[in-house]
Parts: C-alpha cells; structure tokens; sequence
C-alpha cells in the first residue's frame, strides 16, 4: 500500500513522510518483521506494541504507526492514528475492497473451522483461495488473512470466532462478506453470554453487514432463523435432507439434493459442515464434480478427530476443543463406529455458573446412547466427573483421575485396555500431555 493509500483509509496523519512511490507492507511483530516493512503496534491487556517501535527500526523496519508524537531516528515515514488496532481493520477493509473477492464468512458454535477447511477445499478446486490460518479467527486474525491476498485472489474465505456481543459484527463491518455461513447456535460461551439464544444473536451478526445481493446459509434451528436480520436469499440445511448410504471409521458416503457426495471422514456433524459448503458452492458456480473432488480432498487438521498410533495404542486425539454439543456428537459418532471403545473425556471450559448441571446433562445423554454399556469410560477433571457420576447412575462404570498424569498411568498399566482411545476435551487441559506421557511409556 501506498502513502497516500494508508492516509485515505486509515484516517492517518503523517508525522514524516516517504517516498510517495512506494509500496510498503505491514508487520505487526518485531520478531517476523523485515527490512522495508512498515510496522503496526498493537496494544492489548498486557502488552503494548508501541514499546517496541525502536526495535523494528533496528530490524530495518522503514516506519511505524504511533499514538503519539515522537518521530524516531531511523524512520523514514510516521503516521499517526488514534487507535492502531483500529487503524490495522480500516487498512484490511480497504484491502479488501482494493483485491475485490468473493467473500465468505464462516461462524458458529462448533464446527466452523472443520467448515472452513472444507469450504478450502471445495473453492480452491476452481478459484485462486485465501482463508483463515488456523484458528486465527478474531479482529486481528481477520486483518492478517487480508493481507495474505495477492492481486490474483479470487475468493477469501474468513472464520469469525467471538467471546462476546459485537465481536463478529465487528469483523463483518469490514469484512463485509457476500456469503455468511453458521454451522450452528449452541452451548459453546454460555459462560460469557448467559443463553443460548444470547448466542444465536451474537452469531447472527455475521449477516448485519452481508451484501444484499448475497447469501445466508445456516443450520435450520429456530434459534437462527428468529435473530437472523437479512432480507436477501436464506438457505436453511438439515440432516433431516440427507441419505447417509455408507460410513466406517474414516469414510461416509451420502445423498443430498439427488446427488452423491464422499467425504473421508465419519460423523454426522462432519455432514452438517459439508452441506454448508455444498450450499456456497453452489452460489459460486462450482460445479458438482469439483464439489466431489473438493470433499473427498478434505482432511481434518491437528486435534480434530486425529488418528494416531503411539506406543502400541490406538488413539484418535479430538482435543481441539470441546463445549457440549460437539462432545455429545463426537462421543456419540466415535462408540458407533468403534469395537471395544475406550473414552477419556476432560472439563470443558467457558460454561459459566451452570456448568455442573451441563457437563451432567452430556453425561445424561452418553447414558441413552446404543450399546454404551460396552465403552470403558475415563474422566479427567472435577467437572468431568460431573459426567461420570451420570454414566454411573445407569450402570456404566467410569475411572475418575484428577490429572493427565494419573489418567496416563492407567492406560500404561492397562496395555489391553481396549482397541481405540478416543480424547475429548477443552485445549485448557491440555491432552496433548497424555500423548505424550504414552510415548514416553511408564511414569
């Protein structure tokens, strides 16, 4: 971007100026940056980039942005904005509107990242894709997947993810997509926004800055459709318009709309996501025969339903995350498809002043689940237990353990514990150390 670029859309005063040819690049960290870059400081609860504005002009950083009025030496262009977290979103709006793509916005309680990668996959088979890195799903996470765009970028597909009201408004507003996406409106944050449908709403702010002209494609849940404010084409998906024909382990085959989709992974939830992208495809021109290839292509990243063989053991490690619509669908899809299961399930985090009542209500329903007498079951964690003391009730017996290492030490002195081992929690408790206490052998 140019100087007087940064000026227009970043509302910014120019303290020193450049040279007006230029074309400078953004960098927000003094640890990546490189020689010529402009470099953007962030502030935060605990951290404060303006404090090392002197450190990237070590690196050969060619300017900064700045709050205040100091012009370092060694600076060979300042501007100075009110608010460089806002500065950073006004510059990635302008960007984006600069490059022109397609835009499609993704969020949803659970599932909008496994439908991110797949949206990926299926675009990516006729046009030039960006998305989202990761996780990388907030205000800042959104600019950084703006700037990846080369002038060739036909479609940019960004994730939202929030913690609270006006988090994904505030995304929309400039990234102003052309399609929004909701995977669903569940439990994931009720700590934080107290109900369910306080979700719904903060979920359909995606849409407050869709294009007129686009499309809002959601889960059917009346909580969706009731908070949804758009008034142009809305697309509702449910299982409830699928015929799944085959799954195993690792593959399901099903019928949607008169057509035959493959995807190489089970769980219905995994459906739910594909039809999604089926949707927005459609609305992309994308045939279906790119559409097939681009579903069957997908693969789950790390932590998401990941198979593993570590130490003799059969693990399939799901621990990205967890709230309790993703773990009741999970567990539920890993005992069908598995003989002589073994669960270890963990807390979940961010449930708020009701979170007793709702790590019982999973356990309430692992309990009604088909041939659930034959899983073993682990619980790591108070609340977790809170699980296991339901499944108790109805007879199924569970081994409760207060760490990862207790709950590893188990599973070692049980070599024949059973066939696979499925983890499942929240990233805060941390299961990755299980993995790695297994390969590590005895404790």
């Amino acid at each position: 971007m140019k100087e007087d670029e940064i000026v227009k859309s970043a509302g910014a005063k120019v303290l020193k100026s450049g040279e007006s040819a230029a074309d400078y690049v953004l960098s927000t960290d003094t640890r990546s940056i490189k020689a010529g870059e402009i470099y953007l400081p962030l502030k935060g609860a605990n951290f404060d980039g303006e404090k090392f504005i002197q450190d990237a002009l070590k690196k050969g950083a060619a300017g900064y942005f700045t709050t205040g009025d100091e012009v370092f030496d060694g600076a060979s262009v300042v501007f100075k904005v009110e608010n460089t977290l806002e500065a950073y979103l006004k510059l990635a709006g302008y960007y984006r509107e600069k490059i022109n793509p397609k835009v499609i916005g993704i969020t949803g309680s659970s599932g909008k990242t496994t439908a991110k990668e797949m949206m990926y996959s299926v675009v990516s088979q006729k046009y030039r894709t960006v998305k989202t890195f990761s996780n990388h799903n907030n205000e800042i996470g959104f600019c950084q997947t703006v700037f990846e765009m080369a002038p060739e970028t036909e479609v940019l597909i960004v994730e939202m993810g929030m913690r609270g009201p006006g988090e994904i408004e505030l995304i929309s507003r400039y990234a102003r997509p052309d399609i929004a996406v909701i995977t669903n409106a569940g439990t994931s944050h009720i700590g934080r926004l107290g109900s369910v449908e306080n979700i719904a709403k903060a979920k359909c702010e995606i849409a407050l800055h869709l294009n007129p002209n686009g499309t809002f494609i959601a889960l059917d849940q009346d909580r969706i459709k009731n908070n949804v404010n758009f008034s142009g084409e809305k697309v509702y998906f449910s299982l409830k318009n699928v015929e799944i024909t085959e799954k195993n382990q690792s593959y399901t085959r099903f019928i949607y709309d008169d057509e035959e989709y493959e995807l190489s992974v089970a769980g219905d939830y995994n459906v739910e996501d594909a039809l999604a992208v089926i949707e927005t495809a459609k609305r992309l021109n994308i045939g279906y025969e790119n559409i097939k290839a681009g579903l069957r292509a997908y693969k789950p990243i790390e932590k998401r339903w990941e198979a593993l063989s570590v130490a003799g053991f059969k693990l399939i490690n799901d621990s990205y995350n967890a709230n309790p619509d993703s773990m009741k669908a999970s567990v539920k899809t890993f005992v069908e498809l598995y003989e002589k299961p073994v669960v270890v399930l963990g807390n979940m985090g961010e449930l708020g002043e009701n979170e007793i009542e709702l790590h019982k209500e999973v356990g309430k329903f692992l309990a009604e689940l088909k041939n659930i007498k034959n899983v073993k079951f682990l619980t790591v964690g108070n609340l977790a237990a809170e699980i296991g003391k339901e499944l108790e009730k109805s007879g199924i017996p569970v081994k409760s353990f207060g760490t990862n290492e207790e709950v590893s030490r188990y599973i070692l002195a049980n070599p024949d514990i059973g066939n696979t081992i499925f983890l499942k929690a929240s990233r805060t408790m941390k299961f990755e150390e299980i993995i790695e206490n297994l390969k590590r052998g005895a404790l």
